[in-house]
């Protein structure tokens, strides 16, 4: 997508706000608040799998750490511009108390994350209720990065796929893993 049409969408969708909104997309934003999300996942997890639960939690945590690292890893080689930093767009970005965040912002690091953490989990839970609500959560955190000013949409698609992957990635390795513990402990005939 050429940047002017990126810089258009973003300042559509930017532009759209209220006071009402503005605190609901900061609290969808805030990273703290979705602990008691996760230690749900975690908890759901552990009564599921029972003796997998350890391993699990490794993978879940080599998932988190890669899709992190990396996500900021692209943004200080891209050296992409927010747009509340971009020179061209002072004066037309909506901000929330002023907050931009770093300099940098290919790709969204929220939206990486939290794509990476509903993929891996929904592969995990596996119930339709789960996967469609565990979406839509991480699609808002997402859009609300948006709405911050903090990031362009393709930030944000970019930092969701590449989340998606490695959630998806991830699991992947975990299932391959999980066959070769399970062959080990067979007793030989």
């Amino acid at each position: 997508m050429p940047v002017e049409i990126d810089q258009q969408l973003f300042l559509y969708l930017n532009s759209a706000h209220s006071p009402l909104w503005d605190e609901v997309m900061r609290f969808l934003s805030m990273t703290g608040v979705w602990i008691p999300l996760y230690l749900g996942i975690l908890t759901y997890l552990g009564m599921t799998y029972k003796r997998k639960f350890l391993i699990i939690i490794s993978f879940l945590i080599i998932a988190v750490v890669l899709s992190d690292q990396t996500a900021l890893l692209i943004k200080n080689t891209v050296e992409r511009l927010r747009p509340c930093h971009e020179p061209a767009l002072q004066g037309l970005v909506h901000t929330v108390n002023g907050k931009c965040g770093g300099m940098f912002g290919f790709v969204s690091s929220h939206a990486a994350n939290s794509f990476n953490i509903a993929l891996l989990s929904l592969l995990f839970i596996r119930k339709k209720w789960y996967s469609v609500s565990i979406l839509i959560w991480a699609a808002a955190i997402s859009y609300s990065r948006i709405y911050l000013g903090v990031h362009y949409p393709v930030d944000v698609v970019c930092g969701a796929i590449l989340g998606a992957c490695i959630g998806s990635g991830v699991y992947g390795i975990y299932t391959v893993t999980d066959k070769k513990i399970q062959l080990r402990k067979r007793p030989l005939s």
